[in-house]
C-alpha cells in the first residue's frame, strides 16, 4: 500500500513519527542507521528526536555537511533579539549515518542556500560577525540574523545588528 500513498501525494516514509503541517510536502527522505528518518520538506529538515522527530527550519540550519556516509547538522539557536534582528549561536553538531542518502544532502544544500538572501562578514576589533538576511519558511519576508565570531564583543554586535536592521531595506524575496 506504500505505493498508493505515494501516488496520492503522501511521500512521508512509512513509520515517520513527525506531524507535517497542512500543505507541508515531503521532498525527500533517508533512513538513519539506528532508527529514524531525515525528512526534507519546504519548511525544514525533520530529524530524529528521542522517540519522535522535530523540524529544524531552513533559517536555523547553520551548517550541513555530507561525507563518508555521515550527514552532520549544526543547528543555530536564536538567543537574543536585537531590534528586528536576532543573535544566533551554534548548537553542537549532530551526526546521522545514512546508508542510502537518496537526494537528502543535495536537497538540504539547495534549501539552505535558497534561504539566504544576502550575507556579509564585518571585521571588528577584535573578532567579527556574520550578518545574514534569510527567508523564514512559511512566513513572508526575511529576518536579519547575526552570528558573532568567537572572542567578539556580543553587545557591540547586537548594537550594530539593531541599527542595521532598522536602516537597511530588506532584500526582495
Amino acid at each position: 500500500m506504500g505505493w498508493l500513498r505515494y501516488l496520492l501525494g503522501d511521500r512521508a516514509p512509512s513509520g515517520f513519527p513527525g506531524t507535517l503541517e497542512r500543505g507541508e510536502d515531503v521532498l525527500g527522505s533517508a533512513a538513519v542507521s539506528g532508527g529514524g528518518w531525515l525528512v526534507v520538506t519546504q519548511l525544514g529538515l525533520w530529524i530524529p528526536d528521542g522517540e519522535g522527530a522535530r523540524r529544524v527550519g531552513w533559517h536555523l540550519v547553520a551548517k550541513a555537511a555530507w561525507g563518508d556516509g555521515v550527514f552532520t547538522l549544526t543547528e543555530a539557536e536564536e538567543v537574543r533579539a536585537a531590534g528586528e534582528a536576532v543573535l544566533l549561536v551554534d548548537r553542537e553538531p549532530v551526526k546521522f549515518t545514512l546508508e542510502v542518502p537518496e537526494r537528502v544532502p543535495l536537497l538540504v544544500r539547495q534549501r539552505v542556500d535558497g534561504s539566504i538572501r544576502s550575507r556579509y562578514h564585518k571585521d571588528l576589533a577584535p573578532g567579527g560577525a556574520w550578518f545574514v538576511w534569510r527567508k523564514v519558511p512559511g512566513r513572508d519576508g526575511a529576518v536579519l540574523q547575526v552570528r558573532a565570531d568567537p572572542g567578539t564583543d556580543v553587545d557591540l554586535v547586537i548594537e550594530i545588528a539593531r541599527e542595521a536592521a532598522g536602516k537597511m531595506a530588506k532584500p526582495e524575496n
